[in-house]
Parts: structure tokens; C-alpha cells; sequence
């Protein structure tokens, strides 16, 4: 390391000795004269080099480091060796960068990353496309100001990123996007979107063609069942594989009819042009309703009991929530053996969420199958579902009114103990 003290050191002491020489051989004046010289002029080199210093600093990167003399030399020596390794790392760090842009541009989703109060950092090309930004201009822009759909305002704002949002004509009216929010780096969050118009249009074909060919086979069995209901009334009916054969007929027929039904259910729910009916729905009265219809399934059986631990209300769809209501009951009927309790409660949690549940003391549900259980047509055991007459479109149809009405399915089970399945609704469509 450079000293600067030992050359300024040695500057004072010979000075200080030749002002000694000159007083003893010309007097005191002499020596004071030659001294104030001295010193005036190292002071005037000093303020050479620092104003030199200081118009190199008004402008580093395009003027050149001053020559210096005497100690300012190893001093402007070492700073171009350090704006050369800054240089150096510059240009490192600008390759990396112009790397990762180059990588984040090649990606199949649009990225743009937002800072805490959700204002634009930086974007890539494609979520320029998919959201119309220009990183030229919207830098430092509010997302909402740009992205103005109020259902992705009102996602940004709920700050419950679990699930995907669909976006639909953010910058095109057949563009269907999937936007997904990822909390990084603190409160900074990215914005990612995928467009799925694609897979929208093929969903859309397959929910239209189950639509369509349950809504043709309606009629069909309709007519079949009503023959096999009538040769089963015939008093003259003496062939045994008939009196066999017609039952099952009817049977199978009967659970094509409800499998038809069920389709047909999930089809209306899932089209995005069926929007939700509002209305003021008595709940504690549609379940004294469920329990009716229970004890009904049940023949005496079981033991159903309804807790009513609120009267609250619910905004909503009566038919959509008496359909998932009635399913969840009508499952733990038939998964219950004779004698088992089956328990629905309808409460208001401390949050003011209010919580619909169903708890029997069942079968019971192995763990590895919870989270399949709303999947359409699958089985924990085939065929006691076939043997208890379901569709396997039950917890499907369930799971998706709940999200039509932004509540969430919740389930627990243990084999052999029992399963409760509870749907949660948000406190905003609590009514008192």
C-alpha cells in the first residue's frame, strides 16, 4: 500500500533543513522567504492535481485519467487500474444480464416482474404481447392501470395466489390467458401468463360434445326404460331369463339416466356463459330439506342428525348449492354401513366464514386417495361405488359450485373411522 506521509514527510524535512542552512549563513529573512516558496509551490502543485482530479470525476467514463507527478501518480495509477477492472465487470455483468434477457424473452410464458406496490420493473417480450405493455413506456406504471379487467384488479388485491386466473380478452376478444402471481425477493411478486386459447378451444369442444351426446341419449333411454318398466308390469311375463333380465335392464338403465343427468349438471357448470344466479338463500331451511330427503335414502338405517349452530343466510344459487348439499349427504349415506351416524352442520366460523360440513362414520378414505376424490369417474373401490348406484360425478359437480361461489372443498377422512367434507364459503356471501 502506498504511504503518503513518508514523501510528504521528507518534503518537510528538507525544506525545514535548508531553511536552517540559509538562517545560519543569510539570516533569518532569507530563510523565511525560501521556506514560504517551498511551500507555495508544493501547495500550487497539489491544487494542479486536484483540479485535474476533479474534472476527470465531473465525467469518468469518456475522459482519461490525468498523469500525475510525485505521490498523484501511483495515485491516478491505481484508479485506472480500478475503473479498468470496473470496466471489466461491467461488461460481465452486462453480458449476464443481456443472458438472462435473451432467456426470459426465449421462455413460452410472458414474465413481468412487479415491485411491492405492484408498479413494473421489467417485462418480457411476450407478456408484452399477451397483456399489450411496451417496456419503453410502462416501466414504472401501475399493472392495474394497464391491465384494467376487474377480475385480475381483484386478484392482484385478494393476494391469494394458490390458483391460476383465467383472463379472457386482455388484449384480443378470443385470447385466453392463465396468469399466475409468484411472491419473490420479499414483497416483490412476478406475473406470469400462459396463453391457453388452445386448450380452451379443445376443452370447449370435449364439454360440448358430453353435452351433446348426453343430451341425444336422454330420449333413447328414457324410451327403453319406459318398455322395460312396461314388460316388467306384464302379468303373462313366464320366461325366466325374462323376470331375470328385466330388472337388471331396468337397473342399468335407470343409472345410465342419472350418468346422463350428471353430465349434462357438469356441463352447465362449466360454461363460462352460465353466470352465476344471485339470490338470498335460507340455509338452515334448504338442510332441514337435505335431512328429509337422507332419511328418505335411508330407510331408517342410519342415524342423521342436522346441527344448526347459526341461521345465516348465503348469497348464491339455490338450485347449484341444494345439489351440492344434497350430494354431500347422499354420499355419506350410501358409504356408511346400517347403524352409522351421519352428522350436517351448518356453522359461522370466527371469521365469519360460513361452513357447511358432512361428518359418518363410514368406510373411511385411505390418504393417497384424498386429493383424486373430485376427479370425475374416480373410484376408491369400484365396485362398492357401482353397488351404492353412483356416478362418480358427484364430488366433481360439488367441487365446482363451490367454485362458483369462490368457496374451497375441504376433506378429511381416516379408513375405517369415517371422512367429513366441508365446504367453506367466504365471508362476503355471509348474510345475517
Amino acid at each position: 500500500m502506498f504511504d503518503v506521509w513518508r514523501p510528504a514527510l521528507i518534503f518537510l524535512f528538507l525544506t525545514s533543513l535548508l531553511s536552517l542552512f540559509l538562517w545560519a549563513v543569510a539570516g533569518a529573512l532569507p530563510a523565511a522567504i525560501v521556506f514560504g516558496i517551498m511551500l507555495t509551490q508544493r501547495w500550487l502543485f497539489h491544487i494542479r492535481n486536484l483540479v485535474a482530479l476533479g474534472h476527470w470525476l465531473e465525467d469518468p467514463e469518456s475522459r482519461p485519467i490525468p498523469e500525475g507527478q510525485g505521490p498523484w501518480e501511483h495515485i491516478f495509477g491505481r484508479l485506472n487500474k480500478m475503473m479498468r477492472q470496473h470496466r471489466k465487470e461491467r461488461a460481465k455483468r452486462a453480458a449476464a444480464l443481456h443472458d438472462m434477457e435473451l432467456a426470459t424473452s426465449a421462455l413460452p410464458e410472458g414474465v413481468v416482474s412487479l415491485d411491492k406496490t405492484d408498479h413494473i420493473e421489467w417485462c418480457n417480450p411476450l407478456a408484452e404481447s399477451h397483456l399489450g405493455l411496451d417496456s419503453a413506456r410502462d416501466i414504472g406504471q401501475q399493472i392495474t392501470y394497464l391491465v384494467r379487467q376487474p377480475e385480475f384488479v381483484e386478484y392482484l388485491a385478494e393476494k391469494n395466489f394458490a390458483d391460476p386466473l383465467l383472463l379472457r380478452g386482455a388484449r384480443k376478444e378470443d385470447l385466453v390467458l392463465s396468469c399466475r402471481l409468484v411472491a419473490y425477493s420479499g414483497n416483490k411478486k412476478l406475473l406470469v401468463t400462459r396463453d391457453i386459447t388452445h386448450f380452451e378451444l379443445v376443452e370447449t369442444m370435449r364439454r360440448d360434445f358430453v353435452a351433446n351426446v348426453s343430451h341425444e341419449l336422454r330420449t333413447p333411454l328414457t324410451v327403453v326404460n319406459g318398455f322395460v318398466e312396461t314388460l316388467q308390469d306384464m302379468p303373462n311375463l313366464d320366461n325366466d331369463m325374462a323376470r331375470r333380465a328385466l330388472p337388471m335392464m331396468g337397473e342399468q338403465t335407470l343409472r345410465m339416466t342419472h350418468l346422463v343427468g350428471d353430465l349434462l349438471t357438469l356441463s352447465k357448470l362449466e360454461d363460462r356463459l352460465n353466470v352465476l344466479k344471485e339470490e338470498e338463500v335460507d340455509v338452515p331451511a334448504m338442510l332441514t330439506g337435505c335431512l328429509e330427503v337422507g332419511q328418505v335414502l335411508s330407510n331408517g338405517q342410519h342415524q342423521l342428525k342436522l346441527e344448526l349452530l347459526c341461521k345465516c343466510k348465503l348469497r348464491g344459487c339455490a338450485e347449484e348449492l341444494r345439489s351440492a348439499f344434497g350430494n354431500l349427504v347422499t354420499n355419506a349415506i350410501r358409504y356408511t354401513p346400517m347403524g352409522g351416524e351421519v352428522l350436517i352442520r351448518w356453522q359461522l366460523q370466527d371469521d365469519g366464514q360460513p361452513v357447511f360440513s358432512v361428518r359418518d362414520s363410514g368406510i373411511g378414505i385411505a390418504a393417497q386417495h384424498i386429493p383424486r376424490l373430485t376427479e370425475r369417474f374416480y373410484r376408491v373401490d369400484s365396485s362398492r361405488s357401482r353397488e351404492t348406484g353412483g356416478t362418480g360425478l358427484g364430488l366433481a359437480i360439488v367441487k365446482h359450485i363451490s367454485n362458483r361461489h369462490q368457496a374451497h372443498l375441504e376433506i378429511s377422512s381416516e379408513e375405517g373411522k369415517g371422512s367429513t367434507f366441508s365446504i367453506v364459503f367466504p365471508a362476503k356471501r355471509h348474510i345475517d
